[in-house]
């Protein structure tokens, strides 16, 4: 497709108040649009709004609730006349480090609710405009798309998730004129991965890995690819771009990664502790 111009096109982004979602509102609006930014939380909602400039509303809403994504868009048509543009970039991960048989199934399934029902919920809610205008939606999935999901499993499924969502979702807008664009991002330096990090156990885990594919990105840098992937119309959206190779070769380098994981002493010493942290805590 053709080159999409951002300047007078209307976008709702969601998990907007920091991080990823932030930065891409405010460059999607320094690209001259206007900006619907949607947060759990009323007040950063309304305060980033305000940190961005003018053609800017912000919204509360949680993505777990239809009818609060239903009444953000609805909102957003109201005050700025129509919608082009819906990024679903809200999600969270577990609280700890767990297997599927430790951690407890509130916590998972709350994961699974925001990180891929809550894409759903958005998209559906955005699609009437979207297809209307002839517009887009981006979903933010992760590299955890396609690589193991070792201790960290419901965040893992939900974002396979979200890519399948995503690519058939794109097929399907096409002859609509619409399109949509799957975002895969590694460690962005967000509140979320810096949580992650410090959790423990994740120290070992990331010794069983060369250092340099935990090197974390700048909130900035993904939500620039982000803003460049709408303006291309790109199918995927890759920062780090080398992992656009890594997901290339998914069907060579997963059976490879997840034998590793399998015999490698290191995380069988780590999913033991794991495990028997879980027991203590049950």
């Amino acid at each position: 497709m053709s080159a999409y111009n951002l300047n007078g096109k209307v976008a709702l982004v969601t998990g907007a108040a920091r991080g990823i979602g932030y930065e891409t509102a405010r460059q999607l609006h320094g690209r001259g649009a206007s900006v619907a930014v949607v947060d759990l939380d009323e007040a950063q909602a309304r305060e980033a709004a305000e940190r961005i400039g003018e053609r800017v509303v912000g919204i509360a809403a949680d993505v777990t609730d239809q009818a609060a994504i239903v009444r953000a868009v609805a909102e957003t048509v109201e005050r700025f006349g129509g919608l082009d543009i819906a990024v679903a970039n809200a999600g969270i991960a577990q609280s700890t480090v767990a297997t599927v048989r430790g951690i407890g199934t509130e916590e998972w399934e709350r994961v699974f609710e925001v990180d891929l029902l809550g894409v759903w919920r958005t998209v559906r809610a955005a699609l009437p405009q979207i297809v209307e205008r002839r517009g887009q939606i981006v979903v933010v999935s992760s590299i955890y798309a396609f690589v193991n999901g070792i201790l960290n499993s419901p965040y893992a499924v939900a974002k396979a998730g979200v890519e399948s969502l995503g690519r058939g979702l794109r097929a399907e807008l096409a002859p609509l004129g619409a399109s949509a664009s799957v975002a895969y991002f590694g460690w962005v330096d967000t509140k979320l991965v810096q949580d992650a990090f410090a959790r423990p156990h994740s120290d070992q885990m990331q010794e069983t890995l060369p250092a340099f594919l935990f090197k974390r990105l700048q909130p900035s840098e993904a939500g620039a690819a982000i803003v460049t992937g709408i303006e291309e119309r790109a199918p995927r959206i890759f920062a780090p771009k080398w992992w656009r190779y890594v997901s290339a070769l998914r069907g060579i380098l997963n059976p490879l990664l997840d034998r590793r994981f399998e015999r490698d002493p290191k995380t069988i010493e780590t999913v033991r502790e794991v495990e028997a942290a879980a027991g203590e805590q049950s």
